[in-house]
């Protein structure tokens, strides 16, 4: 069993790391992702879900996913590696006439490499979506750790993710701050004992109320408290 910690007095000398979940955080692509799970769902499994379905259950790895949407005995573990690649594979196609950073993210990744201060992912998503992102984008070589949902056993709200990231980066983790759009990865930044900045890409702060680990909610990167994280 994990718990939320009380928040400690935020101060941005505190942060000696960044930690940035990836989708919905850094791109926002959520609409995509909820659209090719509900088709595949639905049109190629055989549910009826909708929408909110399924953006309710849309979070940790897509094995997960599939088990909470049709129940854990139908299909084999090959079987939901290849759906969950098939999914990815639409989305990808979908998404990427359209894919880009949000508003004052390249900026900040800059200014925050310039300054030495190193920077993670960790994110849910497999290696086969993180790759499309960086390579696609060029930013690979702002993060020094990756965390993908291959490389932990318990996704989030487990703080697995973020733990790792922060060993990676070879800082303590209360002195990361993480990057999150919805409530189950600010929880988990909450149980690594992490703070955390809300991207309102997906979901609204009153979702986020009972975490007392969030000192932020903003829109995108062009914020003035993100900017002055790293402001000289």
């Amino acid at each position: 069993m994990y718990f939320c910690r009380q928040p400690m007095r935020f101060k941005t000398e505190y942060m000696k790391a960044f930690i940035f979940d990836l989708n919905g955080t850094m791109i926002d692509d959520m609409t995509y992702h909820t659209k090719a799970w509900q088709r595949l769902l639905n049109d190629d499994l055989g549910g009826d879900f909708t929408w909110d379905d399924v953006k309710r259950q849309m979070y940790g790895k897509n094995q997960e996913v599939l088990v909470r949407m049709l129940g854990p005995n139908r299909f084999t573990a090959d079987e939901m590696n290849r759906l969950s690649l098939e999914k990815e594979k639409r989305y990808q196609k979908e998404f990427l006439p359209y894919l880009k950073l949000l508003p004052g993210l390249k900026d900040f990744l800059e200014k925050a490499y310039q300054q030495n201060i190193p920077m993670a992912i960790g994110s849910a998503a497999i290696p086969f979506n993180i790759d499309f992102v960086l390579d696609n984008l060029n930013i690979r070589h702002y993060f020094k750790a990756i965390v993908s949902a291959d490389d932990v056993l318990l996704s989030k709200p487990h703080p697995e993710t973020f733990l790792k990231a922060a060993q990676l980066l070879n800082v303590v983790p209360a002195d990361c701050l993480v990057f999150e759009d919805v409530p189950k990865g600010a929880e988990a930044a909450a149980n690594a004992g992490m703070e955390a900045v809300v991207i309102t890409t997906t979901h609204q702060p009153e979702e986020f109320r009972p975490l007392q680990n969030v000192v932020h909610f903003a829109p995108d990167f062009s914020d003035d408290f993100i900017k002055n994280l790293i402001a000289n």
